[in-house]
């Protein structure tokens, strides 16, 4: 468990949080619950819905859709935030790596913080849109290599006749 302190200057660091006044921080640190998980839980399923923002306070997690891992995320890193915004199912599932232990904010919760002070949105937004940049550079990679294979087994298979 946390205490107050630890909350808050452990929030202040979390990039959504970053920006934000001090005052505005201990409320919304004030407010979060504190989840622990045991090793390989998955704490969010793919499909189910959501309503909660998860923050890593200790351990980290493994992001994965359709048996393919997505990311690994680590302390200060947070998770749901699609989910909180849009209620649709879950795109993903999170499961432990390791012991962890979580700060959560529901919808609810994030939706009055916003209220009060709106950049916390755009804190998400850009956080949003960072995961998106990050996801599109990987399937760019992806198809690069696939293409680039596929040139060269077809170089092969003329050179080779195979």
């Amino acid at each position: 468990m946390l205490t107050s302190v630890d909350r808050l200057l452990f929030v202040r660091g979390v990039p959504i949080f970053k920006e934000l006044r001090d005052d505005f921080l201990v409320r919304l640190a004030s407010i979060m619950d504190e989840q622990e998980f045991p090793p390989q839980h998955t704490i969010v399923s793919q499909g189910q819905e959501g309503r909660s923002l998860y923050i890593l306070v200790k351990g980290s997690v493994r992001v994965h859709a359709d048996n393919q891992e997505i990311a690994r995320l680590d302390k200060g890193a947070c998770f749901g935030e699609m989910s909180v915004f849009d209620a649709e199912p879950r795109s993903a599932s999170v499961t432990t790596i390791d012991r962890c232990e979580c700060l959560t904010l529901t919808q609810q919760q994030l939706y009055e913080a916003i209220e009060e002070t709106p950049s916390i949105a755009v804190n998400i937004i850009r956080l949003l849109s960072r995961r998106i940049r990050e996801q599109n550079q990987k399937i760019n990679k992806l198809q690069n290599g696939n293409i680039n294979r596929r040139l060269s087994d077809g170089i092969y298979q003329k050179l080779t006749g195979v």
